[in-house]
Formats: structure tokens, sequence, C-alpha cells
């Protein structure tokens, strides 16, 4: 059912992938693109409907879990300790460790856990608001851990930790970027030493300065990329070394101060998609190319999207939006032109969490614990409306025919129930 041994695989569309089949081994999915793999997955769900189990959690938490064969991680907290969780595919705690001392939340939508953990198939890498950095084994056992914030200088963000841990072959990449000293580093998986750091100061004014999103690390010609968004530019870094490979600025022309980021870049069919200015810009990049390509690589940017927090889709020449209002876009990914456009019924909440697209149906999630259901890609119909009645920003998980998803109580496993 799962491939255990196969690490990596590079996908077409030029995103590195570590995990095959219907692992799910980092946020936004085996391709770091929201696309799921496999079949089966429901559409209808409920309180007495396809919960196949739910595990109660002690606190708050927003990372999305990480899965791999038969375990699930989870970060979290307990009183002072940030936690993280390993549970088996039936829900069972298996064991439980405890990475540092937690800090604490500036947000209600945030949680001390927001940086989700990521796995190679051996080891499992978490991140924490307080600056806690480990990698754990599948027994629980830490192979080492440190904080960065100790050996690097405290964050100077203004809200809560957002930035979630990426792989490369070689190395774990962490991306902070921030009002004051801003980097990329990249550390030995095996032993956590600092293999490179590279400064990201690019001037922008106080809080579009700071960044909540994920780096994304795309392959093209068998060399490895990292794409950092934030700070009023896209810059694309060397993976071996960290170094600057180029760069797209002019996302803040009017310098704006208040234009921090919080939804990641997405990359395929050799374009990285980045959303910004608070969801007022949506700008596609053609990757390739050195030094300043603001004039030369930037394709198209589209004005007025409204994304701001959940992370864009790309699949198969489309880009596909969810706003934090429920307005969802289809995107020529080549010119921006709309293809369709539909808006989700108004509740109690914006989405936070990042749309999936699993089977041709896009699973978008509202604070409130509803899920919509939306069918198609060439043209949009809502199949289906569940609802939890938990509070949610955890982007949710799809892994052989399963869903999971995190609410800031339980982490629910949704599947099709058989008849006995």
């Amino acid at each position: 059912m799962f491939h255990k041994f196969i690490l990596f695989f590079i996908f077409s569309v030029g995103v590195i992938s570590v995990g095959q089949a219907d692992e799910w081994p980092q946020w936004r999915g085996p391709q770091f693109n929201g696309v799921a793999q496999g079949k089966g997955y429901p559409t209808e769900w409920g309180p007495k409907k396809n919960i196949l189990w739910k595990f109660k959690l002690p606190e708050r938490g927003s990372s999305t879990p990480a899965v791999w064969s038969n375990h699930i991680f989870l970060t979290g907290a307990r009183d002072k300790d940030n936690l993280v969780y390993c549970l088996d595919r039936k829900g069972q705690l298996l064991w439980q460790a405890t990475i540092g001392t937690r800090r604490d939340v500036r947000h209600k939508k945030g949680s001390s856990c927001n940086p989700s953990p990521t796995t190679d198939g051996k080891h499992v890498f978490v991140y924490f608001k307080s600056g806690d950095f480990a990698c754990l084994d599948f027994q629980g056992k830490i192979i080492w851990k440190k904080n960065l914030q100790k050996e690097f200088g405290k964050d100077t963000l203004w809200f809560d930790l957002g930035t979630s841990p990426v792989l490369t072959r070689k190395l774990v990449i962490i991306a902070c970027i921030q009002s004051g000293p801003s980097y990329l580093a990249g550390f030995d998986k095996a032993t956590g030493k600092v293999v490179w750091k590279q400064e990201r100061n690019l001037n922008a004014p106080e809080e579009a300065a700071q960044t909540y999103s994920t780096p994304v690390v795309i392959t093209e010609n068998e060399t490895e990329t990292i794409i950092a968004l934030g700070a009023d530019h896209v810059t694309a870094h060397d993976a071996a070394n960290g170094k600057e490979i180029w760069r797209v600025g002019n996302l803040n022309p009017e310098s704006n101060r208040l234009f921090r980021s919080i939804a990641s870049p997405v990359a395929t069919s050799k374009m990285v998609i980045a959303p910004y200015a608070r969801g007022k810009t949506l700008t596609a990049i053609q990757t390739g190319g050195e030094g300043n390509v603001t004039e030369s690589h930037v394709r198209w940017t589209k004005m007025g999207v409204a994304v701001d927090v959940p992370t864009p889709i790309a699949y198969q020449g489309k880009v596909y939006l969810c706003s934090d209002r429920g307005k969802v876009q289809s995107l020529d990914i080549q010119t921006g032109e709309e293809i369709w456009s539909y808006q989700l019924p108004k509740g109690r909440g914006a989405f936070s969490a990042s749309p999936i697209l699993a089977e041709g149906r896009f699973y978008l999630v509202r604070e409130d614990g509803t899920t919509f259901v939306l069918q198609g890609t060439d043209e949009s119909k809502l199949l289906a409306t569940n609802k939890l009645d938990e509070f949610v920003t955890a982007t949710p998980v799809f892994a052989d025919g399963q869903i999971l998803l995190r609410t800031f109580e339980h982490l629910y496993c949704i599947g099709r129930q058989t008849s006995r």
C-alpha cells in the first residue's frame, strides 16, 4: 500500500517530492502544490457519518500533520512544553516527545506550533515558535535538537511564527524573514550542523519585512533551487550553498509598511506563483535567469485577487485560488486570465487553511469547521457542505483515501465507512 523505501522522486513539473503514492510528507502535499495523490476520498461527512476516529488534543494547534506509511506526525503543546505526537493510522498514540519550552501565542488564530512537521521517510523534522528545532526518528528518539533563536537571535515577528521546515536531498531548510536580521539556513539532516547560512535583508519597511510563508524547493536540470517569498521580493537560492541566483522585486512599489506575507509561493511548469500585498496582487514568474530578473521574467501580475492567507494550487497549466472570504478562482498559468470563479456561501470566520485538489475536487475549509467540496477543474459546482463546528486553521491532509483534518480540539480521520 505504501512505498517506504523510495525517498525521492522528481516530478515532471519540477517540484521535488520526498514521498510516493499516498504519503503526505510535508505541508501542501507530496509535490508541494496542494494536489493529493490516490483515490477514494469522501465528499460528505459529519459527526455521525464517515468519521473513522478522532484524537483529542490537549491544547490548540495550527500545524498540518505529516504522514508516512503507518505513521502520523503532528506537533502541539501541553502546559509549558512543545510536543511531537506520533499516531498510527488507526488513531492510536505510538509516542510523544518534548522539544523545549513553548512560547506564548500573540494572535487568536495562531499557536505555538504553527510550523508543520516534515519527513523524509526515516526521520521527522519539527520547528516551533520558541525557536526549538529538532530531528527525531520514527520511534521517537531525538537525533538532534537546537534552538535557532538562541543561536541566531530572537525573532522580531509581530505575530506567531508560521514558516515550516522544507527538505532538499541533503538538507533541511529554515527561512527566517523578519524585521532585523533575516536569513535562510541549510542544516545537515543527520547531524543538525549548519551547512550554510545566507543573509536575506532586502530593505522592506516595517511589517513588510516579515513573512510567515514557507519556501518551496524546485529542481531544474537536476539542480535544486529554493524559492523564498517575503520582504517585497521573491528570491531563488542554490540549495547547495544558499547563494542567491535571481530575484524579483517591485512587489511593493509604494513601500506600504504593512505588506507582510502569509501565503506561500507555489511552483509548476517552470513558473513560480507569488501571492503578495495582503491579497492585492498575484505575480507569475518564469524560473531561470540570473541577478535581478524583475523586468525580464515576470509574466503577469493580477490585481485584486484577495488571496492573503490560503496558498494557491498550481496544477496542469492552471492556478486555483481561494480567497480569505471564500472566492474560488481558476486562472490560466501562462496568462493569468480567469477561467471560472465561484463564491462559497458566507459563514462564521474566514478561510485560513489552504485548498487541496483531490480527484478533480477542491476541498476548502473555513475557520468554523465547515468544509466545502467543489467539483471540477474546467467548471465549478458545489457538491457538499460538511460541518464539524470546531475552529480550524490547519490545511487538511489526504492519504490512502482518508482525510486528516486538524481542528483546535481534535485530529479527525475522515474516510468512507463500509456497512457491516
